[in-house]
């Protein structure tokens, strides 16, 4: 038989559409060709799967080999392909028997020594071909976390002649079913994994009212501003946020793991804690470059996106953050097509009030002119104060509360299992965390009174509010009287979800 066919899967950002490899040997000069849309890696498989058929003892043909990557408008990329290319070189020349490949898709890059390597990005590849029912070909070293996804059938092989024996023979290395039991992803749990530093909220000496915002940020998913000087704990606060909410769910553990995996990341049994320094680039906070791959904001989805000195950050990549605040997925589009990757996360922002960092503090002079403080604080557009829910000032402690250790406990201090609580809540009465509340389901959520409304208008008329802040008053006011095991939202409620709103800054406020 001259002509032959296997399946493989591309990466296109978290997606994984299916390929069909097709090869064809003909009479004519010795020669290779390989179309569909191949780039670098892909086209220099031809040496790698020459070397590694010769080196396992399999006959190359030496005829006109032709291989087809289909669908021909998909861009292909990286050495995935090396494996499933081999075998159906190995059918079309009579070396195996093309009727057995029919059920299988496989991914891995080949050594000259024909052993099989592993590759980026087959996780979401794996998923995609586990739900199409398919057996599926990976490399040794990856098929422990790959078999963890759902249902999958993963064959692991070490080297090229296994892969051989494996279609000549199903039987003789049998499928490993991946499904576990519900509930249960625990091998995707590392033991010391995490993004960020592990801190208890109890160790953190005063900051009350920070504390307080805190776990209201915690309970409903709602994004937080810290405002003050250096030294206040705003980095140390956030650090604690991850520590409050919730393990993640086995669902939530895969998303993330594929979202790594396309970087090769290992994957994160906690919630992520992503830190990106002022002077990242656009493409590394929200994704991008020449591989369209996922950024900063990405790798926080379900977790935490802290962003330290916010306001030196350039502004431009700032603005960019409307749309994943918003909707909770960035949109990256490049010549080789547009990806959507996930990213909804909480951001948790710290900031000094101006460049020296001592405009609000009663005991250290500030040497900034009012312009100056003016310009550092306009560095956040309007737009982007918008969409954050808490803003919260924070004050230097007294020297004598951080050495005594006396730390007063506030009676507002949330516990992760009450966090989980309050989350079950919210899901059991709207489907969704107070911070992704909209339209209709907002007011019914809220079911607060005719004279309370009336009150709410004309206080937001007299503030000035837009309506993107009325409506996060709003959500902010349902999660605290959540906190207070209070059906209806009553206007103490919005009071404080108020105070917290006007806490941005004057310079900035849209």
């Amino acid at each position: 038989m001259s002509h032959a066919r296997i399946n493989s899967r591309a990466s296109a950002g978290i997606d994984a559409p299916s390929v069909t490899v097709e090869v064809h040997i003909s009479n004519g000069l010795p020669g290779f060709a390989i179309v569909g849309l191949p780039e670098s890696t892909v086209k220099e498989a031809k040496e790698r799967v020459r070397s590694a058929l010769l080196n396992s003892y399999l006959t190359w043909p030496d005829r006109r080999i032709t291989v087809s990557l289909s669908p021909a408008e998909l861009p292909k990329s990286g050495a995935r392909f090396d494996l499933p290319i081999a075998l159906a070189i190995l059918a079309a020349s009579g070396q195996l028997a093309a009727d057995t490949m029919h059920d299988v898709e496989c991914f891995g890059e080949l050594g000259l020594d024909g052993r099989v390597r592993p590759c980026k990005g087959l996780l979401s590849a794996v998923l995609a071909g586990s739900r199409a029912h398919k057996r599926l070909i990976v490399p040794a070293q990856q098929r422990s976390l790959l078999a963890l996804l759902p249902e999958a059938k993963i064959i692991g092989v070490e080297d090229l002649l296994t892969t051989c024996s494996v279609i000549k023979d199903p039987k003789l290395v049998p499928a490993q079913s991946g499904a576990q039991p519900k509930g249960s992803s625990a091998s995707l749990r590392p033991v010391a994994h995490l993004d960020g530093p592990a801190i208890d909220l109890e160790q953190i000496a005063g900051q009350l009212m920070a504390k307080r915002a805190l776990g209201v940020a915690a309970a409903g998913g709602h994004h937080l501003l810290m405002t003050g000087p250096p030294g206040a704990g705003k980095t140390l606060l956030a650090s604690c946020l991850p520590q409050l909410l919730p393990p993640l769910a086995d669902t939530e553990i895969i998303e993330i793991a594929i979202i790594r995996d396309l970087l090769g990341l290992p994957p994160a049994g906690e919630r992520p804690f992503r830190s990106p320094h002022h002077s990242a680039s656009p493409s590394g906070l929200i994704g991008g470059g020449v591989q369209a791959l996922p950024g900063e904001i990405s790798l926080a989805h379900r977790g935490v996106l802290f962003l330290d000195e916010i306001a030196e950050f350039p502004r431009r990549t700032l603005d960019l953050l409307r749309q994943p605040l918003e909707n909770g997925v960035i949109q990256v589009t490049r010549a080789r097509g547009a990806f959507t990757y996930p990213a909804d996360f909480q951001l948790i922002a710290a900031m000094n009030p101006c460049p020296c960092g001592f405009a609000q503090d009663p005991n250290q002079p500030c040497h900034c002119t009012t312009d100056t403080i003016r310009r550092y604080q306009s560095k956040l557009s309007g737009p982007v104060l918008d969409r954050i829910d808490l803003h919260v000032p924070l004050e230097r402690q007294k020297s004598s509360l951080l050495l005594t250790g006396v730390n007063p406990s506030s009676p507002n201090t949330l516990t992760r299992d009450r966090i989980q609580q309050l989350r079950d809540l919210q899901f059991r009465r709207q489907g969704s965390l107070n911070a992704k509340l909209a339209g209709a389901d907002l007011m019914a959520a809220c079911g607060i009174s005719k004279s309370t409304t009336r009150w709410l208008g004309d206080t937001a008329d007299q503030l000035m509010l837009s309506a993107r802040a009325i409506h996060k008053v709003l959500r902010v006011a349902r999660t605290l009287a959540d906190l207070r095991n209070s059906v209806p939202v009553e206007e103490a409620d919005l009071l404080e979800a108020l105070g917290y709103r006007l806490r941005q800054h004057p310079a900035s406020r849209s």
